[in-house]
């Protein structure tokens, strides 16, 4: 024993801290609350397994979700259709990434007729992504390799939902939008825990009303319903 260490020989260590346990990534277990046909299972899973084949080479999401796909960017995506009008066809995503969630809800809408998502994506390889995994399973999109500036303005009075995840503060994203907002559009935007603080810039825009949805694939996340009044 080391003078002064305060240590018995044999004393009992402390116990090591449990390391958390990490939900496995079952897709059963991800879909289940969504009902979601044969057809529209396999068209994801065809998402998931393109998306595990060039991410090593193009880096489409962060290296430390791979090993979550289901859970944490299928699922996630999906809740939205849940809080979309059902009749919504016309749907916006911006910022689109490897497609989450934008390619996912175009998946899930394949089988309803007259659907259309429009996907907006800057970064070119991501938008080569969209379109091969769009053309493996017949998604109903199209891919628009710009800026969200530059085509914004395209889509006033043509779209039903607007959608962007992990893209902007929810300002610069009705900023974005917010003709498409007073022209009907609903807007749906996931949001982390910290959503409060992103809530007071809507002050500036007392025509809209923000509906707080908790959301089903993250306990700490919500998603933002934003409509005109």
């Amino acid at each position: 024993m080391r003078p002064g260490s305060g240590k018995r020989p044999g004393a009992a260590r402390p116990a090591l801290a449990k390391p958390a346990q990490v939900r496995p990534d079952d897709p059963d277990e991800a879909l289940a609350p969504f009902h979601v046909s044969r057809e529209t299972r396999a068209r994801l899973e065809i998402l998931v397994a393109e998306l595990r084949r060039w991410q090593s080479a193009k880096n489409l999401v962060g290296p430390g979700t791979l090993d979550e796909i289901w859970h944490r960017h299928v699922a996630d995506s999906l809740q939205l259709l849940d809080c979309a009008p059902p009749e919504a066809t016309r749907w916006l995503d911006l910022g689109s990434g490897a497609g989450f969630p934008g390619l996912v809800l175009a998946i899930a809408l394949a089988e309803r007729p007259g659907a259309q998502v429009d996907l907006v994506e800057a970064n070119s390889r991501k938008c080569a992504f969209l379109r091969h995994v769009a053309r493996l399973t017949g998604a109903p999109v199209r891919v628009h390799a710009a800026r969200i500036e530059d085509v914004i303005g395209d889509f006033v009075g043509r779209t039903d939902i607007v959608t962007a995840r992990a893209l902007a503060p929810l300002d610069k994203l009705v900023g974005w939008c917010g003709e498409l907002l007073k022209t009907g559009t609903i807007g749906l935007f996931p949001k982390g825990e910290r959503v409060a603080s992103e809530l007071t810039a809507l002050a500036q825009y007392p025509s809209l009303h923000v509906d707080d949805i908790p959301s089903r694939s993250d306990s700490r996340g919500t998603i933002l319903r934003v409509a005109r009044r």
